[in-house]
């Protein structure tokens, strides 16, 4: 992990791919979390709804974008994350995380990151901001 010297505001994090997530990865994470919507591993409930096919549950990115900032700053340091979705994520699409420091509260030795998960050949999946406190 980083130090507070080492933590400056623009300070970018290395970039990071993930995937293609798959639909076993999709029906494990409904496993784990409970949520079992048909129209996130159900090709005919989804079009019946108007979708292409099924498609991520949006808390799996979730997930993975809180792993790559954590792996970066540590999980025990942070303060707050939050999430908001953008676009949808189809099975075998791939995933780039990026990230950068956009706030430091010297007193509180704390920064605020922002993230955002990519689907390669398209636009952002999910944005996010997370405040850390660092040792």
């Amino acid at each position: 992990m980083p130090t507070w010297d080492e933590v400056t505001v623009g300070t970018a994090m290395a970039e990071r791919e993930y995937g293609p997530i798959s639909r076993t990865d999709i029906v494990q994470y409904q496993g784990a979390s409970g949520d079992f919507n048909p129209i996130h591993h159900d090709d005919e409930f989804a079009q019946s709804a108007g979708y292409p096919s099924a498609f991520s549950v949006g808390m799996l990115q979730a997930g993975i974008l809180a792993s790559y900032a954590t792996d970066w700053l540590g999980p025990r340091n942070v303060r707050k994350f939050g999430v908001q979705f953008r676009e949808q994520v189809w099975p075998g699409d791939r995933l780039v995380c990026s990230g950068a420091v956009v706030g430091r509260d010297d007193a509180a030795r704390t920064v605020d990151v922002e993230l955002v998960a990519t689907r390669v050949g398209g636009g952002a999946a999910i944005k996010g901001t997370a405040t850390f406190v660092i040792d």
